[in-house]
């Protein structure tokens, strides 16, 4: 009898122990799920909620930029501990000044309120300056580069049909600017000029330089060579797509270039064309113009190429047929992504308005504005 009742009592001890076991196993999950159902619910209520507003100065000026409410600290609650706040990684960093703002060239004011701190317009056939402003200053021109590019690859004669195949050395160590042209990938030297003036394709215009007979040192001193010849006096080149802020000019050199450049029918048909088509490997790429007035119907445009590195600031040179004359217009250091544009835009509707006037008052010359003075 004793016996048995011993049994039972051990069978007992041992169930009520495996319960016991059981259910502290299960006790955690079934504190930790709430829990985890309040972090998810704080996580969507952050990223739910409004953005704020952030102030920064530009240029000198107060601007108001939104930044999302997610980046503000994450609140999280960890069991059995106090919550805890962990900062995201968000860091506002300021953009790096031009070298136009450096030297102080905003400064200069000019009857248009152009926001490039250098412009040049110039009357083609007569060499009449219409407006000036900081010509002569010496700065970083960016892909502005590649113009003088074209130029000696189209004065080359080279066949346009060879093929040229991107490698490492045309990856940007410089900037790390990315390309859609991938290593490996193999187009024809006609294709690769194209890219570079339309789309302002760096790889591309590296390619054109290293296969270029002699290599890149051969290239380079054509290109100065080439400005040299044309009374290029401020301008220095030291690789072919303008990535390096020492690929240097002024508006009055940059208006040399464009005027010889603008000769070679080529290099109008390329720098112009609204977009390009190329074939990859199994792929198509669309590739399209880096300057939105090559496809506006105000515009008659001959001759175009666009440039940007934050020492250099946005730059463009064209040229254009605007109230029946042929102007070459620079615009260097321009301060915003589209302000270059809005600059070529004050400039036609400023001559159109002359010409109107001109015409009203029965003259044959239009009124022109005073030449902005010089700053350097």
């Amino acid at each position: 009898m004793f016996s048995r009742r011993f049994f039972n009592l051990h069978r007992l001890l041992q169930t009520l122990l495996i319960f016991g076991c059981l259910l502290a196993l299960a006790w955690p999950n079934a504190e930790a799920a709430p829990r985890k159902k309040k972090v998810v619910a704080e996580k969507r209520q952050v990223a739910a909620a409004p953005k704020a507003k952030v102030k920064a100065r530009i240029h000198g000026k107060a601007v108001a930029t939104a930044a999302s409410a997610r980046h503000q600290p994450i609140k999280v609650s960890i069991r059995g501990r106090k919550r805890v706040e962990l900062p995201r990684a968000v860091a506002i960093v300021p953009a790096r000044p031009s070298f136009g703002q450096l030297a102080g060239l905003h400064a200069a004011d000019d009857p248009l309120e152009l926001q490039s701190s250098v412009a040049l317009v110039v009357d083609q056939e007569t060499d009449e300056v219409l407006l000036r402003k900081n010509e002569n200053a010496v700065l970083p021109i960016a892909s502005l580069t590649k113009l003088m590019t074209g130029v000696i690859v189209n004065e080359a004669r080279l066949p346009m049909d060879e093929l040229i195949t991107i490698t490492q050395d045309d990856v940007d160590t410089e900037k790390w600017s990315r390309s859609r042209l991938s290593v490996g990938t193999t187009l024809t030297r006609g294709e690769l000029l194209h890219l570079a003036l339309m789309s302002s394709e760096n790889r591309a215009a590296h390619a054109l330089g290293r296969t270029f007979p002699g290599g890149m040192a051969t290239f380079v001193s054509r290109m100065n060579a080439k400005a040299m010849m044309l009374g290029m006096k401020d301008t220095r080149y030291v690789e072919p797509t303008g990535l390096s802020p020492s690929n240097q000019s002024s508006a009055h050199d940059l208006a040399l270039l464009v005027a010889a450049a603008y000769r070679e029918p080529t290099i109008r048909e390329l720098s112009t064309s609204p977009s390009y088509e190329v074939d990859v490997g199994h792929r198509t790429l669309q590739f399209s113009t880096t300057n939105r007035l090559v496809k506006n119907p105000h515009w008659e445009i001959g001759l175009q190429k666009t440039g940007y590195i934050s020492e250099a600031g946005q730059c463009l040179v064209m040229q254009a047929h605007i109230a029946g004359r042929k102007l070459i217009m620079v615009f260097l250091d321009s301060a915003g992504k589209l302000s270059r544009i809005g600059d070529a835009e004050r400039v036609r509707k400023w001559v159109e308005a002359q010409a109107g006037a001109a015409i009203t008052a029965g003259s044959a010359s239009a009124v022109k504005l005073v030449p902005v003075s010089t700053r350097h």
